[in-house]
């Protein structure tokens, strides 16, 4: 049956009229406690709370026994924060009528707002044991939000499967319990539960989701697809099921069957950043460049803030050695975030293709210094050092980094091939053979530096000595 709302704001108008004229001491007048609280979620919802709580107090004067009056009473001196007067009223509701559920979650909202989470708990606690059904179901889902508030977390993953042992397809459980498994690590647990619910209800696509994400937690990428798509058999526009599907093809390195079920996200949902990105690191993975670009563009294009996807954008043109497009995008990306140190990294070494060496050596000289462990960078910049002939200044650089980097075998390399390019022979050699024996695997990057080190006899014999030897 419809409700007629100008017969509601007939019938509030004639009860405020009754109620002022009892305010006023007609005698004739009589309001009985339903009234009463219809005045009272009046002036509640016009925000006048004042008026509220004078109401209530005017009820209460007629009806002191009144647990559900009392109940509004306090929710309204929470509300004006007088949490101590609310607790006070809320124990003499309890004595009249134990059975209102609101009385439990209000006297929770008090004692967390004193934050006295212990306290709350304990109502909590107790109030479950006093009710069934689907009110037990939302005191639980009460004490989950308190658990979560104090970041006890295992503790809310306790209250979800107590809820769904209550009631197995219960949406919002299902729904929290996946995030909670997630953040809780408990996938085990979570597989036995839903393979549980599963075995009672099969067609629930939440329960194969739940299952399925699990599987993922635990890096069983094959058993979670297969999970997921049982629940797109059941619901075939679960795009959730589908973005899931597609990292975990990911995780495979099975990136066309990633980028399948990723378009598939876009059609069922709105386009999102996140979305275009993996579907261009799939495409970027692939070596296709042009649709990986294309994808990143697609991202760019709702989040144009996000330095990082210039910086992708640039990385498939330096994978083309397109260099001059790929500076373009870096230029972008360093707009936003300058002291990144892998867009100066790709920079210089950019700029070093270019043959542009005084900016090179400037963009890996702040990749260094923003991030001086880091060996990638001491590399770039020594070889940049070293392709422009700044032999004192590459030796400088590489002992710096030998010091940095808690002397990787790579700069014992560069340390000998630099000094090669200073005439130092005998401490080149010396160099050479400290870091053939720390570690040979690194023996092509030296040689790759300057191939032509491979015409010194004495560098030959060196080499030939240590394969002999070893």
């Amino acid at each position: 049956m419809k409700t007629d709302p100008y017969h509601d704001r007939e019938s509030i108008t004639e009860l405020l009229k009754q109620y002022n004229n009892l305010r006023n001491g007609s005698p004739s007048i009589f309001l009985d406690e339903e009234s009463f609280e219809k005045i009272i979620d009046y002036f509640d919802d016009q925000e006048d709370l004042s008026k509220a709580l004078e109401a209530a107090e005017t009820a209460i004067e007629y009806y002191p026994y009144s647990g559900a009056l009392l109940i509004k009473k306090a929710d309204l001196l929470l509300a004006t924060r007088k949490y101590k007067e609310a607790l006070h009223i809320l124990e003499k509701a309890e004595l009249f009528d134990s059975s209102d559920i609101n009385l439990y979650i209000l006297k929770t909202d008090a004692y967390l707002a004193m934050d006295m989470q212990e306290n709350a708990v304990e109502v909590l606690e107790q109030a479950i044991h006093s009710f069934e059904g689907e009110e037990k179901i939302e005191l639980l889902f009460e004490l989950a939000d308190v658990y979560d508030d104090y970041e006890e977390f295992d503790k809310v993953f306790d209250c979800l499967k107590v809820v769904l042992d209550e009631d197995d397809t219960n949406e919002e459980a299902l729904y929290k319990i996946c995030l909670w498994t997630d953040f809780t690590g408990r996938n085990e647990e979570s597989i036995r539960l839903h393979l549980k619910i599963i075995d009672d209800h099969p067609y629930n696509e939440l329960a194969w989701f739940n299952l399925a994400a699990a599987y993922q937690g635990l890096k069983l990428y094959e058993k979670a697809i297969d999970a997921y798509q049982y629940a797109l058999v059941i619901d075939e526009k679960f795009d959730y099921a589908y973005r899931n599907i597609g990292d975990a093809y990911i995780r495979l390195r099975k990136y066309k069957e990633a980028i399948e079920a990723l378009e598939k996200v876009l059609e069922l949902s709105k386009p999102e950043e996140v979305i275009y990105e993996a579907i261009g690191h799939c495409y970027d993975r692939l070596k296709n460049f042009a649709q990986a670009r294309f994808h990143y563009r697609k991202a760019l294009h709702l989040n144009p803030e996000d330095s990082k996807l210039h910086y992708k954008i640039a990385c498939t043109y330096f994978n083309e050695q397109q260099w001059t497009s790929a500076v373009k995008q870096l230029e972008s990306a360093l707009k936003i975030q300058r002291l990144q140190p892998e867009y100066n990294l790709l920079m210089g070494e950019c700029k070093l293709q270019l043959n542009e060496l005084k900016e090179a050596v400037q963009y890996l000289s702040t990749a260094v210094r923003v991030r001086p462990k880091n060996v990638s960078g001491w590399e770039a910049l020594i070889r940049c050092l070293y392709s422009a002939e700044f032999y004192t200044e590459a030796r400088q650089q590489t002992l710096a980094a030998l010091s940095h980097t808690n002397n990787k075998a790579i700069f014992l390399y560069y340390l000998s091939a630099i000094l090669f390019g200073m005439n130092k022979s005998k401490e080149a050699l010396l160099y050479l053979e400290k870091a053939l024996s720390a570690s040979p695997k690194h023996l092509k990057k030296f040689v790759q530096l300057n191939p032509s080190i491979l015409q010194n006899s004495h560098v030959v014999d060196l080499i030939a000595q240590y394969k002999k030897n070893r």
